[in-house]
């Protein structure tokens, strides 16, 4: 009996380590795919003669290779090509005419960013 008890506070242990070690808020976006899937919350566009005013919405974040899209919903453009370095769970850039901050972790999703005249916002969670 003892050694079935052992077995089971081994077993028990193993199972609460591995909870908390599973997902942490240090991991980053340029890692895993841990931050793809859908965010819902507040989306705003404004360019190329279309202005959508800040509306509830959502943004579904894929990932392919090292780059980031995000779709969002409504007739908001998806904003592509978005490059997340290793660091803060977020990107800054300023080149080649855009400019803006993507911020990404597990629970939460907040960008400005403006690319070519065009502004994408979002402030969303999951």
């Amino acid at each position: 009996m003892k050694i079935l008890n052992l077995k089971m506070y081994s077993f028990m242990l193993l199972a609460v380590l591995f909870a908390f070690s599973a997902c942490s808020k240090d991991d980053d976006p340029a890692d895993n795919d841990l931050f793809t899937g859908v965010y819902n919350g507040r989306v705003s566009f404004n360019g190329g003669g279309s202005t959508i005013a800040e509306q509830d919405g959502s943004v579904r974040v894929n990932k392919v290779g090292d780059n980031y899209t995000f779709n969002f919903s409504g007739d908001i453009p998806s904003l592509g090509d978005i490059a997340m370095e290793k660091g803060d769970n977020n990107t800054l850039r300023l080149s080649n005419g855009e400019f803006g901050t993507i911020s990404i972790d597990a629970s939460t999703l907040r960008i400005a960013f403006n690319r070519d005249g065009q502004t994408w916002t979002a402030n969303c969670t999951r």
